[in-house]
Parts: C-alpha cells; sequence; structure tokens
C-alpha cells in the first residue's frame, strides 16, 4: 500500500483557554485602563483639533 511519507505535517491546535473569573482587583484595573484610554483619546482629538485659542506658535516673517 501507498502511505504518505513525506510533507508537512500539520500543527496540533492548541487547547481553549479557559475564562477565568475577575476579582475586585482585577475589575478596578480594567476600569482604570479604560479610564486612561479614554483621557488619551480625548487629549488627543483635542490636540488634532487645534484647542489652543491662540492658534500655536506664531512664525515671524524674517527668515
Amino acid at each position: 500500500m501507498a502511505t504518505r511519507a513525506g510533507g508537512k505535517l500539520k500543527p496540533l491546535k492548541a487547547p481553549k483557554k479557559e475564562k477565568k473569573e475577575l476579582d475586585e482587583d482585577d475589575l478596578a484595573y480594567q476600569q482604570k485602563k479604560k479610564q486612561e484610554e479614554s483621557a488619551l483619546k480625548a487629549a488627543k482629538d483635542k490636540a488634532t483639533k487645534g484647542g489652543a485659542p491662540g492658534g500655536g506658535i506664531k512664525k515671524s516673517g524674517k527668515k
């Protein structure tokens, strides 16, 4: 009988990870992280929008 001797073997599938239950510290950390991300995003939006009323550094006409 002809058998398949050569070739690339398929990799084994990794077992699925079980979801662990989160305790109070983990929940507090995740909430703090979300707040920091939202604050950073708001700061980025403000910076790209031109949040300063002066419009930034003014250049003089001299070269």
